[in-house]
């Protein structure tokens, strides 16, 4: 099922602009404080990255076309600290907070380059997957998470029921339709899968452009 932020191809959304090279890396101080919020809070270790993912995309639609980029990351982790327990709507809305049991876990100021220098990989053991480069392939119409409704996916719904070239391998990776509603890493094989930019747009820029988008081995068919 796609989304209000799939939004490739889609036309009415008005021009995209880069932001100058010399841009600030935070355009205000209130961006830094979110980052830091939502790093700090994905340290207690309630949620994994694949379901913050998921509780941002599943802002309303009127909110999501409404909030800037960190307002987006403030409002879904606010749902998230609140269905998984952690704070109260009333500590939210500005209530005494109660102590909690997670206060152990948090992540000191001293320790913040250290976790994002070393990231987040998600590259596991699993099964090998069903191509390789140079595989001829179509991905899964529609795009949709098979494992819960309305659920999590990779897949962008511009992206599906289109045929591509497996250009990159990168062996087995947590499988985010999964692993965003609690149903475990679940690892399947990862690919860069190339497609021409007419195939998915129609009326591409120029002649020749192509898009790439990373894959997991159950999105993909092959082409016989």
């Amino acid at each position: 099922m796609t989304r209000v932020h799939d939004m490739g191809g889609r036309f009415g959304d008005g021009a995209v602009t880069p932001e100058p090279e010399d841009a600030p890396v935070f355009a205000e101080p209130w961006h830094a404080r979110a980052l830091a919020l939502t790093l700090a809070a994905g340290a207690l270790g309630q949620w994994t990255l694949d379901r913050s993912r998921f509780a941002r995309e599943s802002l309303a639609p009127s909110d999501y076309a409404a909030f800037s980029y960190y307002e987006k990351w403030l409002a879904g982790l606010a749902d998230l600290l609140v269905a998984q327990g952690v704070v109260t709507r009333e500590e939210l809305s500005g209530g005494e907070p109660a102590t909690s049991e997670l206060a152990s876990r948090r992540l000191p100021a001293e320790r913040v380059p250290k976790v994002l220098a070393s990231g987040g990989p998600t590259d596991r053991t699993g099964p090998d997957g069903r191509f390789a480069v140079g595989d001829r392939v179509r991905t899964r119409r529609p795009a949709r998470n098979t494992l819960v409704g309305g659920g999590h996916t990779r897949l962008p719904g511009y992206a599906a029921g289109v045929e591509g070239q497996v250009i990159l391998c990168h062996g087995p990776h947590v499988f985010p339709d999964s692993n965003a509603h609690g149903l475990g890493e679940a690892p399947q094989a990862l690919y860069t899968v190339m497609f021409d930019a007419a195939a998915l747009w129609g009326d591409p820029e120029r002649a020749g452009d192509s898009v790439t988008c990373d894959l997991w081995d159950s999105y993909l068919e092959p082409v016989l």
